[in-house]
């Protein structure tokens, strides 16, 4: 029986709504002689375990003492209809505003960059020792610092993350294959100091700003705040910021790009090596949007990817790989028959425009050989004069000269560019100069176009890396800008000088979003212009628990991939077109590390963000969600009650703003609530309308502590200790806990820890606890298992929750939710307890989950069990322990089936063959990567992953392989959900030598549900 969830076995335990006590008996015999289960005797055990464990759960929880005090307030707030197109507009333009403020600082570097190199006269024998990233503070065997390596003090910021820094100077990066004293390189770090004032002065104007720095088209890469550069263990730093997407978007415009790769038999050995090396690094500098095809030739054409002949395709990370996949494939032979290659590639080229798609204005063809026999003059007279809207680069590889001048002729031509490559260790130099080339008419034009990059993750910078051990790996977005020359006697030849930009972490663009007026469910999300998703909370760019790892198309999730119902693309479409509107849908939104569902209709609205390519969504869910209210209190009440030790309040959400000022970075956001309430932080920026709400929950849920408390010093009330933890969280992510065990008793540790992510308000969603509870009938209880991460512990408590409505309607919203923790052994015994009631008035039961014929199960709505005379099965799908008693509750209806859809897994696959020219991506690494390949390899197959299958036995013996890794796949899956309209039903299976009975029933009453099955 296929399961629910992940499509790979699950780890032990379950979260779920107490929804189902299901029993089922295999009587064999006895059912032939006609004996059955009464079906009143399963209700009766259902009422009597149901009864009991709400009654525990709302004593506990304080569950009606907190309803009753909301109640208390009912007239003195006001409910509020939220307008979902207003609220849009209006977080766009704090993100505009936000954005903008990142572009004004980018702005103010171009200017002083291009004022300073105005300034400069170049001197060929310029000294100047500057600080280079990688020798700062380094001494030589006699104590004395290296030259380029003077002392440059660096001290724990607690803005970069406690990275040691200096926030007066920067540093200047130089790759490995590049001479530090090189000429050029001295005289743009000579005159670029002046970006040191800048820098300093934009980090004062806006303390939120992160790194910021000066990619030169030379080759250095300056960087503010200065950090110290560690080399690889091979002592290599092969960072080369003239390969990153920001540099190459901020410094050419979207292009065409047809890639002719010479294969004729005189090609064999290295040169084809190297032919391939510059194709890959050709790959690297375009970006998505940009459109390309390779195409070999020789006396025939092959096209490099077959199924894509004629056209041109977009240059996202998932198309580059896939050519390069096939690059290895290619092999000499044969005559070179280059002009059957460029009319094709001009055919190309013109019909690709002609559709309206791609680039439009800039159209290239690059032309890989080790030479030509003609210069081709009649086939560009025929396609590309007198216009010479296709540029032509030509690299000549190998030493050999021959043909050089055939090939620098058919580039001058054709305005274009010529190098020669004779070595690996010449290709990323040479391949570069083509995008000066590109940038020219910009230069010329003086476009200093602002360019936003899609969501990524840097992990090849050293903040990047050791941000990486703490905390994760950092999803970003960057800001860049052009700079060019303006000398009198290099303006007309269009010089480009480098980049300029700086890094906005996607958390900072969360920051902006009000999370507690989008409502439980709600959620608010942004998208390039390419349907790319910037932010959203259904993004997964990151695979494995521990150190986690990228996923290879992390970059470019589409936001089809995530709102999967839209079918039609309606509501992308429009963004992507950055329109304005609203569009509705059902949606089924997992939860429970995706192994569960719920089923709602979503409101999204949608809007441009102005200045940049990104637009933005809102997306709230009907119902409750939709509502919003505003309740009053004084200051002082609320400051009382916020003191209480219990209280806390949502880390990640923005209260009051703690980046601006140094001062403040250190405080919590109760503690900046605080301060700001008595006036002692005149400097403090805060969200009044959310602090006044934040007092409101603080008065109204603080009697509940001193509930506890009374329940906690009645020790006989919890006399075996069950109830180890009580907790409550409203719409303003204000949080109370109490224990009713010593801290050191708790079965479950890490509960509404900062570790518990699913547990504690984020910056995207609320805890599954709230969100589940929430869309139960107020009053009735979620009882949730905890799903373990580990392959091996199962969790040992039950947590249950209920939520708590302002008003008894619909258009009340859910103002917050409590609820319990308790033993799972303690849960469980209560259950056996009253499987052994009966109704004779003897007392003496003729049938109970004690007797040998009878399987007694308790199980969630989601079908995961709960109860099970086998401990071991605990939390396992019951499908797969009972595959044929879960068909029949299909059949009867008593469940349904939902299909899902993950198109961010990770499965496991054979890998057919290595991609030999990816890998000499890096010359310095090419030994090292393939030794890091099987390695890698081989620790894939060890881990244990949440993303494949884990019921489908023959997928389950494939990963057994080690030839198997795990890559990206479309993944469908089930989710089985209990159909709330069955109130009881019974039937029997035929086995081979047995009949099993089931009979379902369900009770409502006391807002609460149980089923059972016998």
């Amino acid at each position: 029986m296929a399961g629910p969830g992940s499509p790979r076995r699950a780890s032990r335990g379950a979260s779920a709504l107490l929804a189902a006590a299901l029993l089922y008996a295999a009587l064999g015999d006895v059912v032939r002689s006609e004996q059955q289960i009464p079906l009143s005797v399963v209700k009766l055990w259902a009422s009597a375990f149901g009864g009991e464990i709400k009654s525990i759960a709302a004593k506990y929880s304080g569950s009606q003492l907190l309803q009753k005090k909301y109640k208390e307030y009912e007239k003195d707030v006001a409910i509020e209809e939220i307008d979902g197109l207003q609220l849009v507009k209006k977080l766009a333009k704090n993100m505009e505003e936000m954005f903008h403020k990142k572009s004004e600082a980018v702005r103010r570097l171009v200017e002083a960059a291009e004022e300073a190199h105005l300034k400069h006269e170049f001197d060929a024998d310029l000294q100047y020792e500057y600080f280079n990233a990688v020798l700062i503070n380094e001494r030589d065997k006699d104590g004395n610092f290296l030259e380029l390596g003077k002392e440059f003090i660096l001290a724990p910021n607690d803005h970069f993350n406690n990275l040691p820094v200096n926030i007066s100077l920067s540093d200047v990066q130089v790759p490995t294959n590049m001479y530090n004293k090189d000429p050029a390189i001295v005289n743009g770090v000579y005159w670029s100091e002046s970006l040191n004032k800048v820098f300093v002065d934009n980090f004062d104007r806006d303390p939120s700003l992160i790194w910021q720095y000066f990619g030169s088209a030379k080759g250095f890469f300056r960087q503010y705040p200065g950090i110290k550069w560690e080399p690889d263990e091979n002592g290599v730093i092969a960072f080369d910021c003239r390969n990153r997407k920001w540099y190459i978007q901020a410094a050419t415009s979207p292009k065409d790009v047809v890639i002719l790769v010479d294969v004729s038999g005189s090609m064999k050995g290295l040169r084809l090596t190297i032919a391939k090396q510059t194709v890959s690094s050709i790959l690297d500098t375009l970006g998505d949007d940009d459109f390309f095809n390779i195409i070999a030739y020789n006396e025939e054409l092959h096209y490099v990817e077959p199924c894509l002949n004629g056209t041109l395709v977009q240059a996202d990370r998932t198309n580059k790989e896939h050519f390069r996949e096939h690059l290895d494939k290619l092999f000499a032979k044969g005559i070179g028959m280059l002009d059957i290659a460029l009319n094709e590639a001009f055919n190309i080229l013109s019909d690709f425009n002609h559709t309206g798609q791609g680039s439009i204005c800039i159209q290239a063809i690059m032309l890989i050989t080790d030479g030509a026999v003609d210069t081709y003059d009649t086939i560009f007279a025929k396609y590309n004069w007198p216009d010479r809207k296709v540029r032509i680069f030509t690299y000549l590889i190998g030493r050999e000269a021959a043909f050089a001048d055939n090939l620098k002729w058919m580039a001058c031509a054709n305005k274009g560019f010529f190098t020669q490559i004779s070595t690996l260790a010449d290709v990323q130099e040479n391949v570069m100069e083509y995008l000066h080339v590109l940038s020219r008419p910009k230069v010329i034009d003086q476009e200093h176009d602002v360019v936003w990059t899609e969501a990524y993750i840097d992990s090849t910078l050293p903040q990047a890396q050791k941000l990486a051990d703490d905390q994760g790996l950092v999803l970003m977005t960057t800001v860049a800008m052009p700079v060019f020359s303006k000398q009198n006697e290099t303006r007309s030849k269009g010089i480009l000088l480098g980049v300029v930009g700086t890094d906005v972490p996607v958390k900072e663009l969360l920051k902006t979003i009000p999370k507690y007026k989008l409502g439980i469910h709600g959620y608010a999300f942004a998208i390039t212009n390419n349907g790319y998703i910037l932010t959203h909370p259904e993004l997964r760019p990151l695979y494995e628990e521990g150190k986690k790892r990228r996923k290879p198309n992390y970059s470019s999730v589409d936001l089809s991939e995530v709102e999967w119902e839209d079918r039609d693309d309606v509501l992308r479409n429009a963004m992507v077109n950055r329109k304005t509107g609203k569009f509705s849908m059902e949606v089924k939104k997992t939860v429970d590390k995706g192994k569960r569902v719920l089923v709602m209709t979503n409101d999204y609205y949608y809007t441009d963000i102005k200045g940049t390519p990104f637009s933005l969504g809102v997306a709230l869910s009907r119902g409750h969600g939709k509502y919003f209210f505003r309740g009053n209190v004084t200051i002082e009440e609320g400051l009382h009650d916020l003191e209480h030790p219990d209280v806390s309040l949502a880390d990640e959400w923005s209260y009051c703003n703690t980046d601006l000022h140094p001062e403040h970075r250190h405080l919590s956001q109760l503690e900046a609530i605080k301060l700001y309430l008595k006036g002692k932080e005149p400097l403090l920026q805060c969200d009044k309308e959310l602090i006044q709400e934040v007092l409101f929950d603080a008065v109204v849920s603080a009697p509940i502590e001193a509930y506890w408390t009374s329940l906690a010093l009645n020790k006989s009330e919890n006399s075996d200790k069950g109830v180890e933890v009580a907790f409550l969280g409203t719409r303003t992510g204000l949080s109370r806990i109490n224990l009713f065990v010593g801290a050191e008793q708790l079965t479950n540790q890490d509960f509404l820890k900062a570790g518990d992510k699913e547990n504690i308000f984020n910056a995207d969603h609320f805890p599954l606890w709230y969100r589940r509870a929430a869309e139960q009938i107020p009053g009735s209880f979620v009882y949730s298992i905890p799903f373990s991460t580990g392959t091996v512990n199962k969790s040992n408590v039950v947590t249950a929750s209920t939520s708590i409505q302002l008003l008894d309607e619909r258009k009340s919203p859910v103002v917050a939710a409590v609820g319990i923790q308790m033993k799972l052994e303690f849960f469980q015994r209560k259950f056996w307890t009253a499987s052994r009631q009966c109704a004779s008035l003897d007392g003496k039961c003729s049938i109970s989950c004690d007797d040998e014929t009878v399987n007694c199960y308790l199980i969630d709505n989601n079908g995961f069990i709960l109860v099970s005379e086998d401990y071991t099965q605990t939390g396992d799908f019951f499908g797969e322990v009972e595959g044929a008693v879960m068909n029949k509750l299909l059949t009867m209806g008593s469940f349904k089936r939902i299909t899902l859809y993950d198109y961010q897994a990770m499965c496991r696959a054979n890998k057919e063959s290595s991609d030999g020219a990816y890998g000499l991506l890096d010359p310095y690494n090419a030994f090292l990567a393939a030794v890091k390949w099987i390695m890698t390899e081989l620790v894939l197959f060890l881990v244990e992953f949440n993303l494949c299958s884990w019921w489908h036995s023959d997928i389950t013996a494939k990963a057994q392989k080690l030839k198997q890794t795990l890559e990206p796949c479309d993944t469908e899956y089930p989710a089985f959900v209990s159909e709330r309209t069955i109130k009881e039903t019974s039937g029997n299976i035929a086995c081979e030598d047995c009949s099993k009975c089931i009979c379902y029933a369900r009770r409502f009453g006391g807002m609460d549900w149980t089923r059972a099955v016998c």
